[in-house]
């Protein structure tokens, strides 16, 4: 009899385990300056994005979604740490011009070390940009089993390079011949993922997936839009850059909609949780207007500002069975994914962090109300932005008053209502004060 309930007792205690959910696989993919308004989900009416228009209506479309920085060493430093730009070590693409990119220390745990606990396979493929190798910050020293792409922003910005980085290994690219271009590195980024995701189906993994496109390459003026063809838009009279930076854009979500495809082929789509955003608002370089395709959507500003086009991001999280499709307008950060992840995982986040879990929000529905969000930027004199609630206030270089918005009202930041409120402005710059700690690398100008 004893026999007879302790067979019993295993079996039912297996049956648990397998009908618990496991922790899902994760694939982070994260576009390069591309704007809140680039995606047709968001409002795009002359750019194609089917793939990405169906994943955000297969899970949630986040409309209050915030990146790390207006630019992209900060705003990834951000994402990786969980920690806003007023306590990161990199706060800015460059502390001093003269030197290399700043790394991220040696102490800072990044989404490459919670997953990498919790005994996930990890890699990064595409632009790293927050340490280079032999530095604190390389990608193999935090967390990551594989590092695939460029090592710095800079490199970057020429999508057909002569070499990239396997690890610690350069890697050799084809070259230009006979009037044809080398290797397109985005087409190759997307192979790299398909191919390292498909090794992986019967293991957990984590793939942060940094993607380069549209970011502009400026030293090819004045079409620094790089791309193999302008397909599907080379008949559209639209200046050359326009049409290459639509094909851009195009082609990325061909690419993501062939990593959604993959993994329902391989079975293990509902496995896995994808995130797609983008790093800032959108750019106007190499040529690109970002008025062409009204980029920022319905907001002022663009990647360099502080205003909710400069960091206000499409954001589409999506994991089929557990996240029901919704519209949220549910107030998110960078930095709040680590600590997400942390505790999806059942991992400790780091004591630094300045983010919060929205995992409720994401697999219930749950309204979250969201800490003070902050922002710090360091390109043309020290700027500051901080939203509490519905109220934004930024600083700029050189302003004698305080930019102050409801948001709620007017998202379109087209009316300062600062001296209307002296205490809400009062209030706000006790939070910037607060949420700032000193850094001699950033230092205030």
């Amino acid at each position: 009899m004893r026999l007879i309930l302790a067979i019993l007792a295993f079996l039912s205690f297996e049956s648990v385990l397998k009908s618990a959910p496991r922790s899902p696989n994760v694939i982070f993919i994260l576009a390069d300056d591309l704007g809140y308004g680039d995606l047709g989900c968001y409002g795009q009416k002359q750019i194609r994005t089917p793939h990405l228009d169906r994943l955000a209506g297969e899970g949630i479309r986040f409309t209050q979604a915030y990146a790390g920085s207006t630019v992209c060493a900060p705003s990834r430093a951000a994402l990786l740490t969980g920690k806003h730009t007023g306590r990161a070590t990199i706060r800015g693409n460059r502390a001093n011009r003269s030197l290399p990119e700043t790394p991220l220390s040696a102490q800072e745990s990044t989404l490459g070390d919670i997953f990498k606990r919790a005994g996930y396979d990890t890699a990064v493929i595409g632009k790293w940009g927050v340490g280079e190798n032999g530095s604190p910050g390389a990608p193999n020293r935090k967390g990551f089993d594989l590092f695939f792409g460029y090592q710095t922003q800079f490199a970057a910005h020429d999508y057909y390079p002569a070499a990239l980085w396997r690890n610690s290994e350069r890697v050799e690219l084809a070259r230009n011949t006979g009037g044809r271009r080398g290797t397109y590195t985005h087409d190759l980024f997307i192979e790299e993922a398909c191919n390292w995701i498909a090794a992986r189906r019967d293991r957990s993994f984590f793939l942060y997936l940094a993607l380069t496109i549209p970011h502009a390459n400026n030293e090819e003026r004045p079409n620094g839009m790089q791309v193999p063809d302008a397909a599907p838009y080379s008949d559209e009279a639209w200046p050359a850059t326009e049409k290459n930076f639509a094909a851009m854009i195009t082609r990325m979500d061909d690419g993501v909609g062939r990593l959604v495809a993959l993994l329902k082929d391989l079975g293990i789509e509902r496995d896995t949780l994808v995130v797609f955003t983008s790093d800032n608002g959108p750019h106007s370089e190499g040529g690109h207007s970002a008025e062409f395709f009204d980029s920022n959507g319905p907001f002022r500003g663009r990647k360099r500002d502080l205003y909710e086009g400069g960091i206000r991001v499409p954001l589409i999280v999506r994991w089929p069975g557990r996240i029901p499709p919704r519209v949220s307008d549910q107030v998110v950060a960078a930095w709040d994914f680590l600590p997400t992840f942390a505790e999806m995982l059942g991992e400790a986040k780091p004591e630094e962090t300045t983010g919060i879990s929205i995992l409720p929000a994401l697999l219930k529905g749950t309204r979250i109300n969201h800490p003070p969000l902050y922002w710090e930027f360091h390109e043309g004199g020290f700027s500051r932005a901080v939203r509490r609630g519905d109220w934004k206030l930024i600083f700029k270089p050189g302003a004698e008053s305080r930019e102050l918005y409801d948001l709620s009202r007017d998202p379109a930041e087209s009316r300062n209502v600062a001296s209307e409120h002296p205490r809400v402005v009062r209030r706000l710059e006790s939070v910037m004060t607060r949420e700032r700690k000193p850094s001699e690398l950033w230092p205030v100008e």
